[in-house]
């Protein structure tokens, strides 16, 4: 069993953090430019109003960000200054 040194570790989780920081950003592009669109294409198999439709989709980017936050940018950070 070999274990990880800390700069491999401190790597993957920097780019964890670009590579989800890119998809909520693509995701709230995405959103903003194409909400009418995607709403159209979830309705036809939800049965949900628009204003659900944003609501579910803003607690969805809130959550990934909360998360992304925790779980990626909060422990490199932490590993950057420690060591």
């Amino acid at each position: 069993m070999t274990m990880m040194s800390l700069e491999t570790i401190r790597a993957a989780l920097g780019w964890c953090t670009v590579i989800n920081f890119s998809i909520l950003l693509a995701w709230g592009l995405g959103f903003m430019l194409a909400r009418d669109w995607i709403y159209r294409m979830h309705s036809r198999f939800f049965r949900i109003t628009k204003a659900q439709f944003e609501t579910i989709q803003y607690a969805g980017m809130a959550f990934f960000k909360i998360s992304l936050l925790i779980f990626n940018l909060i422990p490199y950070i932490a590993l950057r200054i420690t060591g």
